[in-house]
């Protein structure tokens, strides 16, 4: 059974994470973003909240000139087409020439071979952090003989755990498994984010904007993934349970969201955030 501990220190990892959000916003980076049709309000509009720029940019004929403007890029194969998976594979490849951090977004991998295949291509292009669900992060590595439920995990993300691990040693990044606990692991260390609502779930394409923001907060963190990443799920994560304290459901809870994350303060952070180490 997954057990948890609590940080020694939890209020300086508060600090960290609130210092990481102040560089995101300083900085304003710009993050690249090619993903599907359904999430890239909700993206942009979380990368703006958050203090970053973001861009979606994936006609292929811009694509080398824009991944080399931009901060971080993020990856996301909710709608695939020929066309959009040239245009991030010139994208991956030009970000690492370019030692810039850049996310995959594995949606729905394990449905179709189609899917799966080029994800598996995808990750061959060394991507920073790999974040999905417990269902897809074991459909990658060939963990789950079922299959994924569209693009909901069927499976809790502690079940996921040596598979997140498996993955990280075998890719060389770092692996995100969402869930109720969200996981961070490069196949050594494992983080627990346990800050979040579950009325997240009705909200389409959040996993995909936590994606982004993991992006914008690996640009300023520059040779700390593990901690980056786990920095922006935990912000997310309370900005999320702030904007339930005044929602009336799914929708009222985007909106909040969106306006919790734009005016955290640092109070709110090192009270909230909820950082174990498994």
């Amino acid at each position: 059974m997954t057990s948890f501990r609590e940080f020694r220190g939890g209020e300086a990892w508060g600090n960290e994470a609130w210092k990481a959000m102040c560089r995101v916003r300083e900085s304003q980076p710009l993050v690249q973003c090619i993903t599907n049709f359904v999430s890239m309000d909700i993206m942009a509009n979380t990368l703006l909240a958050a203090g970053a720029s973001p861009a979606m940019v994936h006609a292929v004929e811009e694509i080398t000139e824009f991944t080399a403007l931009s901060n971080a890029l993020c990856i996301n194969i909710g709608t695939l087409s020929p066309n959009w998976i040239f245009s991030m594979k010139v994208a991956a490849t030009r970000a690492n020439e370019l030692n810039k951090p850049w996310v995959l977004d594995p949606v729905g991998v394990g449905a179709t071979r189609f899917r799966t295949e080029k994800c598996i291509e995808l990750i061959h292009l060394k991507p920073t952090v790999i974040r999905g669900n417990a269902s897809e992060i074991m459909a990658v590595v060939g963990a789950s003989t079922g299959s994924t439920k569209g693009v909901d995990s069927t499976q809790a993300s502690t079940d996921a755990l040596e598979a997140a691990k498996e993955l990280a040693r075998l890719a060389q990044c770092v692996v995100v498994v969402s869930g109720a606990v969200d996981l961070v692991t490069d196949g050594k260390r494992v983080l627990g984010v346990s800050n979040g609502v579950a009325l997240l779930q009705r909200i389409t394409a959040t996993g995909c904007a936590v994606t982004s923001l993991i992006a914008a907060f690996l640009s300023v963190n520059p040779g700390r993934p593990l901690e980056a990443a786990a920095f922006a799920l935990a912000l997310f994560g309370i900005a999320a349970e702030i904007g339930n304290e005044r929602a009336n459901g799914p929708a009222s809870l985007r909106v909040n969201m969106l306006d919790a994350l734009h005016s955290l303060d640092e109070a709110s952070v090192t009270s909230r955030i909820r950082i174990a180490q498994i």
